[in-house]
């Protein structure tokens, strides 16, 4: 898409260049790569525990059995590219620049999570820990408190408002602006739009539902997915037609590559009405096609057993 191939020439270009300015995270000032702890560190852990795991379930199950060798692409996939996110030049640039900063968080919602979700991570999350450990950590993990609250998160419409509550409510100038100044904040922002991403993508791809019911599930999917084009478009729309600029610090490094601020945020709003809408519509698609051709498949898998 041009914006797209606009913004990584500007990126590409940035990385000639030394760090003009003194950034949230800590930054190599040659590099410009981040290594933030508090990003890195979590990404670390679920890697090697989600290898451990698959090494563990392979070895008792057989290879490809218990998690899937596309699953286990898929998680990769999704680590690879919320880890060059949170500590590639784009970070960096995103600190400056409100269109790198929604590629960023594009990447984070609609690449990196549902690649993970995909993968359904808490089987190889749980077999990772040692045997004696598993029975405890299940009990605990099905404890009324726990179960209660997974149930409610994991209900479609509340995953649903729990990602669109925080895509506007870090839009929100205040509270954007307010990221962009302090670190542990800007940390929170990265975790909780990636988090409800996550949780979002995994209720509509593995929420509760067999046979028949798996139809009322997908059609649920499409509703969600349409509702979250619709507000996340809106969204866009008026960073996109604003007259005015929404977080004047975001926009610090828009003059280098011959931006005005207002240009700049114009740019992220088309962003994120675009290819972000262009993302969820393609999800739509896909439920809408496992919708229809449900019957065709449970049939096949019907006479395959009968075979």
């Amino acid at each position: 898409m041009p914006a797209i191939g606009f913004l990584l020439a500007l990126l590409f270009a940035l990385l000639a260049r030394p760090a003009l300015a003194h950034s949230i995270s800590d930054v190599d000032q040659g590099s410009l790569w981040s290594y933030d702890p508090w990003l890195v560190t979590p990404l670390y852990l679920v890697g090697i525990v989600f290898f451990v795991g698959t090494q563990r379930l392979w070895h008792n199950a057989g290879g490809g059995h218990g998690v899937s060798y596309r699953q286990v692409a898929a998680f990769w996939s999704g680590w690879l590219v919320a880890a060059l996110a949170v500590t590639s030049p784009l970070h960096w640039l995103g600190e400056h620049l409100f269109a790198a900063h929604m590629v960023e968080h594009e990447l984070l919602m609609v690449v990196a999570a549902p690649l993970m979700a995909y993968a359904r991570i808490n089987g190889p999350l749980l077999w990772s820990l040692p045997f004696s450990f598993r029975p405890a950590a299940g009990r605990f993990l099905n404890l009324r408190p726990l179960a209660a609250a997974w149930a409610f998160v994991s209900h479609p419409v509340n995953a649903t408002v729990l990602h669109g509550a925080a895509l506007w409510i870090w839009h929100a100038p205040p509270l954007y602006a307010w990221a962009l100044r302090d670190t542990a904040v800007h940390r929170l922002q990265h975790i909780s739009f990636f988090a409800t991403a996550l949780l979002f993508w995994w209720v509509l791809l593995h929420g509760r539902g067999r046979g028949r019911s798996l139809r009322l599930r997908d059609g649920i999917a499409i509703i969600c997915l349409f509702l979250t084009v619709l507000h996340s478009g809106v969204l866009g729309a008026l960073l996109t037609l604003s007259t005015r600029v929404w977080i004047p610090d975001q926009g610090a490094l828009a003059g280098e590559f011959g931006l005005s601020p207002l240009e700049d945020q114009q740019l992220a709003g088309i962003l994120m009405w675009v290819p972000m809408g262009l993302l969820y519509t393609g999800a739509a698609l896909f439920f809408a096609y496992r919708w229809l051709t449900l019957d065709a498949r449970t049939g096949l898998h019907s006479l395959q057993h009968a075979g």
